[in-house]
């Protein structure tokens, strides 16, 4: 009978991706997949609900079991509650989860892979004696600043909000403002988002080990401070098995219907067109104001771009995960606009298949929010990046796209709310037409070939990945027997 590893995925496209590819390496390696899934209906969150369906479709080797709904669920909406309902949430659902994984035969669970979010499942995997693996979809980099930050200040110490842009130096990662963490931790100490936030980051040490969506030779720096056994500050505290296994990169799309922008792109010289996209929920949505800004920009560039608009969510907040306005580009974008950059550039509305994008020889440049999972896509791309930071822990990403990996240029203005045009026309031309963008794009090509590498025979992906498989078949032997 094969082994059966359950994955208990995140309620967030980028989240989900990640984790679907890694189911695809489970299948290649002869094991079952079943995936434990929170019913999050179309009304509640349209592009989970949309990734989903896309998967279930396209994967009919990976076994999806919807656990049941919760009556009363807790609101997870976009605003300053989000984490607090999303934590609850998983709290509530560990019944739900404890049921469904007794009713497995206990021989066939190799193990139980789990969203780092949702970590506080790891509460049941105990009690039911199941190995169990923390999967943290961000980088390496993030994480050693993640399990830092609970022993980083004590009660005496401002908090991290109170020390504005002084510096924080942590193991494993450049120098860094306190103002470039996450939101939460920005939060009165006192707060019960800061720390449901704390216990939660500090919860993944509880897990049997952590996979983590990069590569060793990406982050060496944060990898090798990860592995120290002095890493953690109190020597009760044990670091738990740190595995980096990826990229885990969504694949171009198998669709008969081609995108319109992908034949506008077999029409430009290779290397010529910057594309511009900031991620796939509302918090990228730009206001109108600096939409055009970054119109006025583009334009005085003199350059190709393609570039991904979205309506402003103005007062609705809410639509971050509902239906996106589709926007009136001729009111949006300065007079004119559309008209005077037709053949040098290509407005989208709303969406474009990033993945294929990217991949194409006519991009020369990615201007991004500085998601991983769109950071991952640029690498596997070879593509120097522009970092605007908008949100979550893109502010970290961009601390170690720019000062460590040496990928991207940092688009100055975000942290003041508004990025001018002159920035963007200076920093497309930068990294277009100068030495210093050749040589950000011989570093990502580097980088490339080392992803590719990682994932080969003996390749460290793959190594890690097969002793995280052994250590989990190991350690579900002894939990058995003891």
């Amino acid at each position: 009978m094969k082994k059966t590893v359950v994955l208990y995925p995140g309620l967030a496209v980028g989240h989900f991706v990640p984790m679907m590819q890694l189911a695809d390496i489970l299948l290649e390696e002869g094991y079952a997949v079943v995936v434990a899934l929170i019913d999050i209906t179309m009304e509640q969150n349209i592009p989970f609900a949309a990734a989903v369906d896309r998967v279930t479709a396209s994967k009919p080797s990976i076994t999806f079991h919807t656990l049941p709904r919760i009556h009363n669920p807790p609101t997870v909406t976009n605003d300053v509650q989000l984490l607090l309902g999303y934590f609850e949430l998983m709290r509530r659902y560990n019944k739900h989860l404890h049921e469904f994984l007794s009713s497995l035969p206990p021989r066939s669970i190799h193990s139980v892979i789990m969203d780092s979010l949702s970590n506080v499942a790891l509460d049941i995997t105990k009690e039911l004696g199941i190995p169990a693996y923390s999967f943290f979809t961000s980088n390496a980099s993030t994480l050693a600043v993640f399990l830092q930050l609970p022993w980083v200040r004590t009660e005496s110490q401002p908090s991290f909000k109170e020390l504005g842009d002084a510096t924080l130096n942590l193991q494993g990662v450049p120098p860094m403002p306190a103002s470039h963490l996450i939101e939460e931790m920005l939060e009165d100490p006192e707060s019960e988002i800061y720390k449901a936030m704390t216990n939660s980051l500090s919860k993944n040490l509880e897990a049997d080990g952590i996979l983590v969506n990069t590569f060793t030779s990406l982050e060496a720096r944060a990898v090798e401070a990860l592995t120290d056994p002095q890493f953690l500050p109190k020597s009760e505290i044990k670091m738990p098995m740190l595995l980096c296994v990826g990229p885990l990169v969504e694949g171009a799309a198998e669709t008969k219907e081609k995108h319109e922008c992908l034949a506008w792109l077999n029409e430009q010289p290779e290397h010529s067109v910057v594309f511009l996209c900031f991620g796939s929920t509302g918090a990228g949505n730009h206001s109108e104001v600096q939409l055009k800004e970054i119109a006025v920009g583009l334009e005085s560039s003199g350059h190709r771009f393609l570039w991904v608009v979205r309506a402003p969510l103005g007062d609705n907040p809410e639509k971050a995960f509902g239906v996106h306005a589709d926007p009136d580009l001729h009111t949006l974008l300065p007079e004119g606009f559309l008209e005077r950059t037709k053949g040098r550039g290509l407005v989208v509305k709303l969406w474009a298949p990033q993945v294929d994008v990217l991949r194409h020889k006519a991009i020369g440049a990615f201007m991004t929010h500085c998601g991983w999972n769109s950071i991952l896509e640029g690498i596997m791309a070879g593509v120097p990046m522009l970092c605007w930071p908008l949100y979550a822990e893109q502010k970290m990403n961009k601390v170690f796209m720019v000062e460590e990996a040496e990928i991207g240029l940092e688009v100055v203005g975000w942290q003041e709310g508004l990025v001018k045009a002159e920035e963007v026309e200076a920093k497309v031309r930068l990294v277009l037409d100068s030495k210093e963008g050749e040589k950000i794009r011989a570093r990502v090509m580097a980088h490339k070939k080392a992803a590719a590498m990682a994932w080969k025979n003996g390749g460290s992906s793959r190594t890690a990945f097969g002793k995280f498989l052994l250590d989990a078949g190991n350690l579900g032997k002894e939990l058995r027997h003891a």
